[in-house]
């Protein structure tokens, strides 16, 4: 993912993909594998079908008001999902052209949570007073991509990050990691044959060494078909909590999307096809499944490596 274009909705896509792949070592592995294999020439010729971020439904915070700055730059709010093991809700954003990749924003009901986990996550949260995106010019992608990147709330301790984990491990990325990237995702129809289906490109991604989420299988599939999704084991990242306490916690991943071509233009030819001939949005089982990147059960799995 990479945009030349110096509108500040290119600069803040490219701002938040730098240090993103730097994070995740897997981003890069996967680029070069595919630049071996002949199949794109540099990084910016993969197509980005959506970025995805985590957020705490408390005030000022949450969708609310992260969705700000996406709708600011031209971004259509879609379909609402709900997630009710996990207390988590979600939209995606439909951008304004199909050369930007779709947003996904998610949130966790946090008065869902028990006292002892609302307790907690208020304790850092509250300390900001208003909605931060309101004091931001989200005409300057500086400013954006600064404001994603810093701190909203103090470290959390070691501990206090521990108990939200038995709760919640989605809550506790978020407690640790804020609103930083949570993953990008590589169009897998977009690569030529045979790497266009999940199977085969799955079966590549492992052949370098990297570990896929099998929470509900490698692929998880929509109700529908057309709807393909995988995606990669967290990274794992020396945490820095508070006290200088460190402990071993999860990062950021990638996904892989195969959005199959709609039913009603099964008969047009390939060169034919775009983003609106091919299943759009998103799905509960599929998401609720991806989620799980970031949990310890998956993690097992990079430690076993």
């Amino acid at each position: 993912m990479n945009f030349s274009s110096s509108n500040p909705l290119d600069l803040i896509l490219n701002g938040l993909f730098r240090p993103y792949s730097q994070r995740v070592p897997d981003v890069k592995k996967i680029t070069m594998g595919i630049k071996e294999l002949g199949l794109i020439d540099r990084q910016e010729d993969i197509i980005n079908d959506h970025i995805a971020f985590r957020t705490l439904g408390v005030p000022n915070l949450g969708i609310a008001s992260f969705e700000h700055i996406f709708l600011h730059h031209g971004y259509t709010k879609k379909d609402h999902y709900f997630f009710p093991q996990k207390k988590i809700d979600a939209y995606w954003y439909k951008p304004p052209s199909e050369n930007y990749p779709r947003v996904f924003i998610s949130e966790l009901r946090v008065e869902s949570l028990s006292e002892q986990s609302q307790k907690i996550i208020h304790s850092y949260s509250d300390n900001v007073l208003c909605d931060p995106v309101n004091e931001i010019d989200l005409d300057s992608a500086e400013d954006v991509v600064s404001f994603l990147h810093r701190p909203l709330w103090s470290v959390p301790t070691l501990e206090d990050y521990k108990k939200v984990l038995l709760e919640s491990e989605y809550g506790a990325w978020v407690l640790y990691n804020r609103y930083y990237l949570n993953h990008y995702t590589i169009s897998v129809h977009e690569l030529p044959n045979p790497y266009n289906k999940l199977e085969s490109f799955n079966k590549f991604v492992k052949s370098l060494g990297i570990k896929l989420n099998d929470s509900g299988g490698e692929i998880k599939v929509s109700r529908d078909r057309l709807l393909r999704q995988s995606s990669t084991v967290a990274q794992t990242l020396e945490g820095k909590f508070a006290h200088e306490n460190t402990h071993e916690i999860a990062g950021s991943y990638v996904e892989f999307a195969e959005r199959l071509v709609l039913p009603e233009f099964s008969d047009l030819p390939v060169e034919k096809l775009s983003n609106s001939h091919r299943r759009d949005g998103f799905e509960v089982n599929n998401a609720d499944k991806i989620f799980e990147s970031t949990f310890n059960e998956q993690l097992g799995k990079n430690e076993s490596n």
